[in-house]
């Protein structure tokens, strides 16, 4: 008769004992641990891990079975969520004692590229997506992403436009601008006449014409002979504008070329200063309290002026870093 000892050798005997631990039927010293943090040992969380991992390809493939009841069906998609907590755990062990790191949040796709529903929190295997209360959960929620893609298609329509769908294009070929003067003038002609009903003036002078800025007319101009670019328009009203000077420019006495720019600038500043003085004489005249000086717009220091005060700061930050402060 043989021994104890001789038994255990025997490979039915091992093989019986490793069917018993891979159906947790293992002995009292050999079971799981309840909680992963008890366990200090990588081998025992990597093999608790496997053991955990074939429990669920187990019961995922049970949960198949189509002879099973709603409520086996529910608890069996019950215990499998729970082995999911239960290998996370384990997971999270493996990584805090220095093994390889398992957490992989691999999204679930279908065949279109989109994510299931249902794969993150509780999920449901199997048979448990066809049940009464988890059937209606993804239709809706498979509604709401039809719904949201038929928003973002609708949407879509209208993004990555070019410049004519904003409007940016439209006074190119000077239509919409001719157009909008005929339609201003009208308006000026109206006003102009329900004016004179009103004031009783005599119907037979024609109405004055509209007041329109000189850049804007030559602008016009421009575009209905030669429509372009919104640049090739600026180039060509700066070039009708130098023209102009130049014919002014000529019918003008000669003097020296040094002397006309400041001639011409120290008249238009000082016609500005003037002007202002005379809105500010205004305005003081209505408020006692204030003096002509006070309204004045503050005299900004020229491109020169500041050159001198930064190369003087400059100078004095130099001095002061090698020689130190001279005070």
């Amino acid at each position: 008769m043989a021994r104890n000892e001789e038994k255990a050798q025997s490979m039915l005997y091992r093989f019986r004992e490793a069917q018993a631990a891979e159906l947790g039927l293992g002995t009292r010293s050999d079971r799981r641990p309840r909680t992963a943090a008890t366990c200090k040992s990588l081998r025992d969380c990597e093999r608790w891990r496997g053991e955990i991992l074939r429990e669920i390809s187990r019961k995922v493939s049970k949960i198949q079975d189509a002879g099973l009841s709603d409520y086996e069906v529910r608890d069996l998609n019950d215990e499998i969520n729970k082995l999911l907590r239960e290998k996370r755990h384990w997971e999270n062990q493996i990584v805090a004692l220095g093994g390889a790191n398992y957490r992989r949040n691999v999204a679930m796709l279908d065949d279109d590229g989109k994510e299931v529903p249902g794969t993150k929190g509780y999920k449901y295997f199997g048979r448990a997506k066809e049940l009464p209360g988890v059937r209606e959960l993804f239709q809706s929620r498979r509604k709401e992403a039809e719904e949201e893609n038929q928003a973002l298609a609708y949407y879509n329509k209208f993004m990555n436009q070019g410049p004519s769908y904003y409007g940016d294009l439209d006074e190119v070929d000077g239509k919409l601008l001719a157009y909008e003067r005929e339609v201003e003038d009208e308006d000026w002609e109206e006003a102009y006449n329900t004016l004179r009903e009103n004031l009783g003036l005599p119907t037979d002078d024609p109405p004055p014409p509209l007041p329109r800025p000189v850049a804007n007319v030559r602008e016009t101009k421009h575009d209905t002979q030669h429509p372009q670019s919104s640049s090739s328009k600026r180039k060509a009203v700066d070039q009708s504008e130098d023209m102009d000077m130049d014919a002014d420019e000529s019918k003008k006495p000669k003097t020296s070329p040094t002397a006309t720019p400041s001639i011409t600038t120290n008249l238009d500043a000082s016609s500005d200063t003037d002007v202002t003085r005379i809105h500010a004489q205004a305005a003081a005249a209505y408020i006692s309290f204030l003096e002509v000086d006070h309204l004045l717009p503050p005299k900004l220091p020229s491109h020169a002026e500041m050159e001198s005060i930064l190369l003087t700061l400059r100078k004095k930050a130099l001095v002061e870093e090698y020689f130190g402060d001279a005070t």
